[in-house]
């Protein structure tokens, strides 16, 4: 039985083809950025409060009119049925379960429609601008008529990192996975495997604007009423043009290492950009949590919440739905844990001067 998230990740490893699993884990090139982004949390410490009478905690917070029962919401992942069957079906229902939220990735293998069904409260819809504005306007629509209640544009995946595993695997969607809600035809390239290419690579190159800019975002109000989340943040200026250009907020994130490889940290980025934002908008953080203490730190970092992926991940490849529920769960024990034994009885009370 795992006792903690790391577990999960080792379970899942046993699992999974290989291909997968290095798809999943892998970060860019040396995958330093990969490994710093667990080690920053880890380097951070915490200055503990006693005597603050714990008995009562209440973790829920509220999000841009969502409340969450805890501050964590499950990170966009792509094809999540190759984890397992339900794939994105399964995660929804363990967020719902968990009273947390969810953002559906593009590259997701259930519609938005059928996640939808299965979600309650809090889901966003994390969009790529394609070379073509009008397969753009149309998902964003679709998304809007399905329920979502946020766009989340990631920005910084002008092009696909070098990732060596998927280099090394030929990557590529094996035929049984769908991707529904792509908005274009994905077979010629996703789904070809190649010698020392990877098919996700060619898919981006092929099909998404390596030439979006400031006055997307602008454009991208202009075809939606939902709230727009920019992800992909790691520096103030950028936070504040964020905002400058009608962003609802943004989520502090380096695609989970996968993108630019020795790129900061988010532990080490999220000070700055809530410096820079000064309370303004929404802000939450990804990268590398995996314990119930990141979560306080980012907290008291200035996020309003933060961001879960890969572990979700390594639940569903674990024990599918009930796999993922039982990581949240764990997961929700060990923050209100922290909560208690740093003496931070509600997120507000996680305040900067918690960190040494």
């Amino acid at each position: 039985m795992p006792v903690n998230l790391h577990d999960y990740e080792a379970h899942a490893a046993q699992r999974l083809p290989r291909m997968v699993y290095d798809y999943y884990a892998g970060g860019a090139n040396d995958e330093i950025l990969l490994r710093e982004s667990r080690t920053a949390w880890d380097a951070l410490r915490i200055r503990y409060r006693v005597l603050r009478d714990v008995s009562r905690r209440d973790l829920a917070v509220e999000i841009d009119g969502h409340r969450l029962e805890w501050p964590v919401i499950v990170a966009p992942m792509a094809f999540q049925q190759m984890a397992c069957d339900e794939g994105e079906v399964a995660t929804a229902r363990a967020a719902a379960h968990a009273g947390s939220g969810m953002i559906l990735s593009t590259l997701s293998n259930c519609t938005i429609e059928a996640v939808r069904a299965a979600a309650t409260g809090l889901l966003w819809f994390q969009l790529y601008i394609y070379r073509d504005r009008g397969v753009t306007a149309e998902l964003v629509q679709r998304a809007e008529r399905a329920g979502c209640t946020g766009l989340v544009l990631t920005v910084d995946t002008p092009l696909l990192g070098r990732r060596e595993r998927d280099l090394l695997n030929g990557f590529h969607v094996p035929p049984e996975f769908p991707a529904p809600n792509l908005g274009v035809d994905m077979r010629g390239t996703l789904g070809t495997s190649a010698d020392m290419s990877s098919a996700l690579a060619q898919f981006i190159l092929h099909h998404w604007d390596a030439g979006i800019a400031w006055r997307d975002v602008q454009w991208l109000q202009s075809v939606t009423r939902l709230p727009i989340y920019l992800k992909g943040i790691v520096r103030g200026d950028d936070a504040r043009l964020a905002l400058e250009h009608g962003a609802q907020g943004v989520i502090v994130s380096n695609h989970g290492g996968r993108q630019l490889d020795t790129a900061v940290p988010t532990a080490r980025a999220l000070p700055e950009v809530a410096d820079a934002m000064a309370g303004r908008g929404t802000l939450l953080v990804d990268g590398g949590i995996r314990r119930g203490t990141d979560v306080l730190k980012a907290l008291a970092l200035g996020a309003q919440a933060v961001l879960l992926g890969r572990p979700i991940l390594w639940g569903l490849a674990t024990n599918g739905a009930q796999g993922a529920r039982d990581v949240l769960s764990l997961l929700r024990d060990e923050v209100d844990l922290a909560f208690a034994l740093a003496g931070v009885r509600t997120p507000a009370e996680a305040t900067a001067d918690l960190i040494a």
